[in-house]
């Protein structure tokens, strides 16, 4: 039987660590880091991410703000808004929570975020830097999954790794740290890695699949991946998640993995909810932090 990886607990744990880490950065003299975030539109999923950002926010002593915006809103007055807080020195972090409304060009507004200040990582030079394995800011969900497979003591190094899914936000960023050399400013994984999306035959998948040391799946199909596809011992990384209703009427969130039967065959396993998303929340704050003490530091070198 797999061993639960309990992202809930691992990010609880890192919750108290950059609770410290906040306290002596205000003690050295610094304010208390600012995370402001834009939610335009009514999303009922969105509104409940960005809230539980903002409590993680609070519990560990960032300020945060949110700014509600109707799904109308132009593009160019988003766009202006987004300058404002780039200027704004109060303003360390700045997250514009996706998806956007569909009039809207969501590279563009990635773009507009100042790279010091995009706490999601998705501005395309923070990317570009990410991929050529250079200090950079990380999307929160690829890092917590890299958080979680470190404190997990799984050993990467020369491992056989499978990543399922692609997404620009998730599974590319995902496949970049798990091959990147673990020498450079990533500290990466140096793991082996294919990438399979949905274009890779279902007999391809799963010949993957059963190869790997580690799967990691964020796509967003319930059940893809099935007990037959993991090989004995794998760690198996779930980031999906999908709202369902069960055999009994009932809603309920599930996972791309078949957990209940490849928990029997793997080594180690995320459950969902409960591991990955708890561990992206916690990677906000800790991006959070990291840009309000390079702010503070830049305002220093400025000011001498």
């Amino acid at each position: 039987m797999a061993k639960l990886i309990d992202g809930k607990l691992i990010a609880a744990q890192i919750r108290a660590e950059l609770r410290k880490e906040v306290d002596e950065h205000i003690a050295s003299g610094n304010r208390a880091p600012q995370l402001t975030a834009i939610l335009v539109g009514e999303d009922p999923a969105s509104e409940t991410y960005v809230s539980n950002k903002m409590k993680a926010a609070k519990d560990i002593g960032i300020n945060s703000v949110t700014k509600r915006l109707p799904a109308d809103i132009g593009e160019q007055e988003l766009l202006d808004l987004i300058d404002r807080l780039n200027k704004q020195d109060t303003v360390d972090g700045i997250l514009v929570q996706l998806p956007l409304p569909s009039h809207m060009r969501e590279r563009v507004v990635c773009n507009a975020v100042l790279c010091e200040k995009d706490v999601d990582g998705f501005n395309e030079i923070n990317v570009g830097r990410m991929c050529l394995d250079m200090k950079s800011v990380i999307p929160c969900t690829p890092l917590g999954v890299q958080e979680l497979i470190k404190r997990s003591n799984i050993e990467t190094f020369g491992k056989n790794a499978v990543v399922v899914g692609r997404s620009k936000n998730v599974g590319m960023p995902i496949a970049m740290l798990l091959s990147s050399d673990g020498r450079n400013e990533t500290s990466a994984m140096d793991a082996t890695v294919t990438i399979c999306h949905r274009f890779t035959p279902p007999n391809k998948l799963e010949e993957y699949c059963k190869l790997a040391d580690i799967i990691v799946t964020a796509t967003g199909i319930p059940g893809l991946i099935k007990a037959n596809m993991v090989k004995e011992g794998a760690c198996v990384i779930d980031v999906g998640i999908t709202r369902i209703t069960d055999v009994n009427g009932k809603s309920k969130l599930v996972g791309d993995v078949d957990f209940d039967e490849v928990k029997k065959v793997a080594g180690h396993i995320t459950p969902v909810p409960g591991g990955v998303g708890p561990m992206t929340v916690a990677m906000l704050m800790k991006n959070t932090i990291a840009a309000a003490k390079n702010l503070a530091e830049a305002k220093k070198e400025r000011s001498n």
